[in-house]
């Protein structure tokens, strides 16, 4: 499998002939974008891979759609290089492309491609902040891609979530061959210490629980409203018990990771 971090939450997925593409966001940095109830954030990085570069897409992984810092308005013609798009049930609603599917967590579906494998597809949950929150910051999924045929997930991307029971139990045990974790522990001025998405300190829970075989962080840099940001999330990693340490992988931003094959 071959990883490349393009920005933010973004990232371009080679994987058994297929090419994946998870939230995608293309702006130019510079502009503060709403995130609803008076909260914003600004775009300070942009893409390490313009969208001109980026050739054709067989899947786009959409976790959400109505937030910039994982849908931006560049990242939404990406879409339409697609051929097909997997987002919420909310989200196939409000966006409109020819194949675009929307998951329930517990649901899935199926990719299907002449001369590559089929691919199955299960939702898995996801919570966008703090108890209760859900109504404010709307719906929410991860996704973990499986081989037909195959044991165990090669690909999971946790989607924008906090750290809590539902997704705990869900994914205890998974043990994908990588997992693309999203960080940057969202915090707003005006709802304080909250947090929207997990910081590098509940990523290491979490890797503990579900034991893949790569970490890759992501949603990690980029953004204003990011609390945490990359050079901070890799010293809590660099101090994390060896079991989760040795299976971070940072994918330097623009540039392709090969990760080994997966071991047992």
């Amino acid at each position: 499998m071959r990883v490349t971090r393009i920005g933010g939450p973004t990232a371009l997925v080679e994987w058994e002939g297929w090419r994946i593409l998870t939230d995608p966001t293309f702006d130019p940095p510079g502009r503060t974008y709403s995130f609803g109830a008076g909260t914003s954030s600004r775009k300070t990085t942009g893409p390490a891979v313009s969208l001109d570069d980026l050739g054709d897409i067989d899947v786009v992984l959409l976790s959400h759609h109505h937030h910039a810092d994982n849908l931006d308005e560049a990242g939404a013609g990406a879409l339409a290089r697609a051929t097909t798009v997997l987002t919420t049930v909310a989200g196939a609603k409000a966006v409109p492309h020819r194949d675009i599917r929307g998951l329930a967590a517990g649901h899935g579906t199926t990719l299907t491609a002449e001369g590559k494998p089929s691919i199955e597809v299960l939702a898995t949950p996801c919570r966008h902040g703090a108890p209760l929150t859900r109504p404010i910051v709307g719906p929410v999924v991860g996704f973990a891609l499986t081989l037909s045929g195959a044991a165990r997930p090669g690909l999971w991307m946790t989607g924008d979530t906090v750290l809590y029971g539902r997704l705990r139990r869900a994914v205890t045990g998974m043990r994908p061959e990588v997992a693309l974790v999203h960080l940057g522990s969202v915090k707003f001025p005006l709802t304080g210490p909250l947090a929207y998405t997990m910081s590098a300190a509940d990523a290491v829970t979490l890797i503990e629980a579900v034991q893949p075989d790569a970490a890759v962080p992501v949603h990690v840099e980029g953004w204003s409203h990011f609390s945490e940001q990359e050079e901070a999330a890799t010293r809590v990693f660099a101090e994390a018990d060896p079991e989760v340490r040795d299976h971070v992988r940072w994918a330097p931003l623009g540039h392709a990771l090969d990760l080994p094959p997966a071991v047992g």
